[in-house]
């Protein structure tokens, strides 16, 4: 597999669009970063990191839904920045994601964090995806 990140969003777009409640990952520090900051935006219910068969273990990501007409906090997922095509930002041109409701992650010399994160510490990085 040449992009991992990439596999990782998939399986949540097809979990969502397919109403399942739980989707499982195969993990990586990366990815558990990615689930980390889902979770602390309010993307996803819960996650679990469960060591496995595999040596990296998965995650086990609980999607959210509205109660009331059962529609996904996910609305959209999309790749920015690919193994052939990387994309770089510096604090100053951070990109906002639907004109600022949805989130940016950036993987930065200060870790993986969202673009409103990064813009108040002033660390610019590679934008791994768009989130809304």
């Amino acid at each position: 597999m040449t992009d991992p990140i990439a596999d990782y969003l998939t399986r949540l777009r097809n979990a969502v669009k397919a109403n399942h409640r739980v989707v499982e990952v195969p993990a990586s520090n990366l990815k558990k970063e990615i689930t980390k900051i889902l979770f602390e935006q309010g993307y996803i219910l819960n996650y679990k990191f469960v060591e496995g068969d595999t040596p990296s273990g998965i995650i086990k990501i609980a999607l959210k839904y509205d109660p009331k007409d059962h529609v996904s906090a996910i609305k959209g997922l999309k790749r920015v920045s690919r193994p052939g095509l990387r994309q770089y930002t510096g604090y100053k041109d951070m990109p906002r994601v639907l004109n600022g409701l949805g989130i940016a992650i950036l993987s930065t010399s200060k870790g993986v964090m969202t673009n409103k994160q990064a813009a108040e510490l002033k660390v610019g990085g590679e934008v791994l995806c768009y989130i809304y």
